[in-house]
């Protein structure tokens, strides 16, 4: 049986999926009530990462978990070792941490000390591991609903900075072949998309996933910074922000990593628009 955390978003619920019809048992782990019916072979559980008694129910039985930090990346909860002795109790044999491309390229990030944390942990556990680290997701660009229904325009900064991002359900596949593969333990992965997109690229694939246009207002660094510290922990706004406008050379590499893994090649964020075009009509 494999536990997913993180069961209710954009990666946590394309993996259930995957691994149910891959014949797995899942147990699907999120902090509240899930928004969609489960498939048939899984099973909800409410846990905490956070409080690593509660995951007790969901680890039952369990032989692989699958690691997602939710709203916790600046600190806080429980230590990561107390998270991996509670697997390794329960049975689990095998872990996978979804991490981020960013403790690879910017090791010394605030806004990722506690991915950091669990890196070092997973790594020292004793158990099976694969890290996984995705660069910039495709499904960021939901952030863009509000201006795309009302105003058929995107509204973002550094219009013309391409960066490889990754379609969510490509991490998803990528878990559920190593949460099943003993062929990739002690490795670490990086997952982007096909090709670097720019902004307004974005909206361009917008504009043809929609059948209508898209426009495209650039915001400066300021406005951006503005924006963002309305939703945004102040530690991680000036990180992401360079990130999007002053990318380091290996953040807009396109890794063979996915391709590697699925035997595909890894899907563009056109594709990713167009299966996702009615979040934004």
């Amino acid at each position: 049986m494999i536990v997913v955390t993180g069961a209710s978003g954009n990666v946590g619920r394309p993996l259930v999926e995957a691994l149910t019809t891959a014949g797995e048992k899942v147990t699907a782990v999120s902090r509240s009530p899930l928004s969609y019916d489960l498939p048939d072979g899984a099973r909800h559980v409410r846990a905490d990462l956070a409080d690593p008694v509660t995951l007790a129910p969901a680890l039952d039985g369990a032989d692989a978990l699958f690691i997602l930090l939710a709203g916790e990346l600046l600190g806080g909860g429980a230590p990561a070792v107390e998270v991996l002795a509670a697997a390794a109790e329960a049975g689990v044999r095998r872990v996978v941490l979804l991490s981020s491309q960013i403790n690879g390229t910017r090791p010394n990030a605030l806004s990722h000390g506690r991915l950091r944390e669990f890196e070092e942990a997973v790594r020292s556990s004793g158990l099976d591991w694969t890290i996984l680290r995705p660069g910039g997701f495709a499904s960021n660009a939901y952030a863009w609903i509000e201006t795309v229904r009302t105003q058929r325009t995107v509204i973002a900064p550094f219009a013309d900075v391409a960066l490889p991002v990754v379609d969510p359900a490509d991490i998803a596949a990528v878990a559920a072949v190593v949460l099943r593969d003993e062929g990739h333990l002690g490795q670490t992965y990086e997952l982007t998309g096909p090709a670097a997109v720019t902004p307004r690229e974005q909206a361009a694939a917008l504009t043809e996933a929609l059948g209508e246009q898209v426009g495209f207002v650039e915001l400066t660094r300021e406005q951006a910074r503005e924006h963002m510290a309305r939703f945004m922990p102040e530690p991680v706004i000036d990180g992401t922000l360079d990130i999007l406008g002053t990318p380091l050379p290996a953040e807009q590499r396109v890794s063979p990593d996915v391709e590697r893994i699925l035997g595909r090649p890894a899907g563009s964020f056109t594709g990713w628009a167009e299966r996702n075009a009615h979040a934004f009509k």
